[in-house]
């Protein structure tokens, strides 16, 4: 049954035209995932199917009876109310399920007045009003933001279980994939809409670009036949003449699909020194509560670091601590002296809204060196999808998430060597991220990460630390691409799965944070005194040469495998992909190995030296 329609509609924004002439409808029990990159009007679309704003042109039509519930970004609370009391809304039969959501979002005081709550809390607290609330269509604008991984698994379920009709923005891909059956995505001020899941709709619609292109080809080369005609001089005389020079001009006037532009980075870090960033025995605590509990840690060139734990458990002060922003109770912190930090925190830094978005980054810098050379900040900002218009655009007139891009740039033009980024999936769309996740395998530097982001974590991360109980950080290695974060997650349903030690001895809880960088990376000036494997790295470095003879021997068999079939598609294509995928695991050997070796060597060289 449908339960609301939008035809024909066009909206104007801060003077971009956002949609153009859209029909969008929502039927019973959809769960749809609106997605398009920052500024394309996606926050505008929900307001418009909440009531909340008007269309320029166009209808929105919705039966009387049904209810729409709207859950904005930034919601908004009454100075005197308690979180309970907001959550309710003066209905009491609702305050057994208020409280057992809330308590699945991390409230347990449930009369703490709202307006004493950060951004994030508020966010949650109306996350539960929206979702105790009796609605026919559930609108939400990013409920996966100041979430952690357990409150998303939460949410996860809840919504596949939700009787109406879902409408959503989110950038966070496998709650897309696990919750939506229909994914729309605007498009240069278009609608296009698929009844898939994230995994679905990337397939479609690469299928559809593919189609368009090739038939914008076919025009253009129709084009090119009709132009060289014309210019022979052809005179209109004839009906068919004239037809064919109206041909031409018609088609002349379709506008050219242009393919999507990328956030394109080439890696920018500045030159790094050998000496990185040590902590040395951090220990916080914040109103009687312990957040970190004797921390130590080297960090390596190359590396990219993910903390993870539950809200409010200190992820956030220790990368204050590591940027030098918080000062710890005792313990220290040792820099290189050309460690250059690039802090990327949850919140933009301070913009002047009137500056036009080319001055803020020139500000940082003019020029930036890459492995293409010297490029402007004007290019650079193209290349982060800010066209000529916004470029000279006032900041003042960005959305959210455009803004956040831009504060992205401004980082990344001063080239730092160290990257801090603190939730970065928050408010940047999914192309954006897809991006930064490809530029973070290339970065020369240390990249330190705090996310909730399941695929973020998956994709960028390969090194974690788990905050838990008492302050104790624990350390899992996801070297392995066979070891994915939401793997872990799912052992266990919580992070105690992710928190088991890496192959540090000793059964005294307080002993099991993290020493094992300590221990396995050393030199005679930085480097504590004794280097040694990992029970688990000496069993993998026994086999890891005969691992790597058994894929190399595979990839062989294949191509024999290959030419048997060269001639049966069906079967050569499943050659082919498991072809690729041994390549990779293979690759991904390699690399081990060489890790492996190198320690070897050094733990032979130091035994040598005694």
């Amino acid at each position: 049954m449908n339960l609301l329609t939008i035809n024909k509609m066009s909206k104007v924004y801060m003077e971009r035209k956002v949609f153009d002439e859209v029909d969008f409808s929502v039927n019973e029990g959809e769960k749809i995932g609106i997605i398009g990159i920052n500024g394309t009007g996606k926050s505008t679309l929900l307001k418009i199917i909440s009531g909340l704003e008007e269309p320029d042109t166009g209808t929105v039509i919705k039966g009387n009876k049904v209810h729409i519930t709207y859950l904005s970004q930034n919601p908004e609370f009454n100075a005197d109310s308690s979180i309970l009391d907001y959550v309710v809304d003066g209905d009491d039969t609702l305050e057994g399920e208020a409280k057992r959501i809330l308590n699945k979002l991390g409230f347990n005081d449930y009369s703490v007045p709202a307006e004493i709550l950060s951004g994030g809390q508020k966010k949650r607290v109306a996350l539960a009003k929206s979702l105790i609330a009796k609605s026919d269509i559930l609108v939400l604008d990013e409920p996966t933001n100041h979430i952690d991984s357990e409150m998303a698994a939460f949410l996860e379920s809840f919504l596949k279980k939700y009787k109406g009709a879902v409408v959503m923005v989110t950038h966070d891909r496998y709650f897309l994939d696990r919750v939506v059956n229909r994914i729309v995505e605007i498009d240069k001020g278009r609608l296009y809409s698929y009844d898939e899941n994230y995994e679905g709709y990337l397939k479609l619609k690469a299928e559809r670009e593919e189609m368009a292109m090739s038939s914008q080809k076919k025009r253009l080369n129709i084009l090119r036949n009709e132009l060289e005609w014309i210019r022979r001089g052809a005179r209109a005389r004839s009906t068919k003449q004239k037809a064919r020079i109206e041909r031409y001009e018609n088609m002349k006037s379709i506008k050219l699909i242009k393919e999507d532009a990328n956030v394109e980075m080439s890696s920018m870090a500045s030159r790094m020194g050998k000496k990185t960033i040590e902590l040395n025995n951090i220990c916080k605590s914040y109103g009687g509560k312990t957040l970190i509990n004797d921390f130590t840690h080297i960090f390596l060139k190359g590396e990219t670091i993910g903390f993870i734990g539950r809200n409010g458990c200190g992820k956030t002060t220790l990368i204050k601590i590591i940027a030098g922003l918080t000062e710890p109770d005792s313990g220290y912190v040792e820099k290189g002296e050309t460690i250059k930090i690039g802090y990327f925190s949850q919140e933009n830094e301070y913009m002047d809204e009137n500056l036009r978005a080319i001055d803020y980054i020139r500000e940082g810098a003019e020029y930036i060196q890459t492995s293409e050379g010297p490029v402007s900040a004007s290019v650079m900002l193209e290349r982060f999808l800010f066209t000529p218009e916004l470029q000279y655009g006032v900041i003042g007139k960005m959305s959210g998430g455009e803004k956040r891009r831009l504060y992205l740039l401004r980082i990344l033009m001063e080239a730092p060597n160290v990257l801090i980024l603190d939730e970065p999936t928050n408010d940047l769309d999914i192309q954006t991220m897809s991006i930064l996740e490809d530029y973070l395998e290339g970065f020369d530097g240390i990249v330190i990460t705090v996310s909730h982001d399941r695929y973020f974590i998956d994709k960028a991360v390969d090194r974690l630390f788990v905050f838990g109980e008492n302050g104790i950080i624990q350390e899992k290695i996801l070297y392995d691409a066979d070891t994915l974060f939401s793997d872990i997650m799912r052992e266990d349903g919580e992070l105690t799965a992710a928190s088991q030690s890496n192959g540090y001895a000793g059964t005294d809880k307080e002993k099991t944070q993290n020493k094992t960088t300590k221990d396995n990376w050393k030199n005679e000036q930085n480097i504590p005194k004794k280097l040694k494997m990992t029970y688990k790295e000496q069993k993998e470095f026994e086999t890891i040469d005969d691992d790597i003879a058994a894929l190399e021997e595979h990839i062989k068999s294949l191509d024999k495998e290959m030419e048997k079939y060269a001639t049966d598609f069906i079967k050569l294509n499943q050659l082919v992909i498991e072809k690729q995928e041994t390549e990779q695991k293979l690759s991904d050997k390699m690399d081990r190995w060489v890790y492996l070796n190198d320690l070897r060597e050094q733990i032979d060289g130091q035994l040598q030296g005694r």
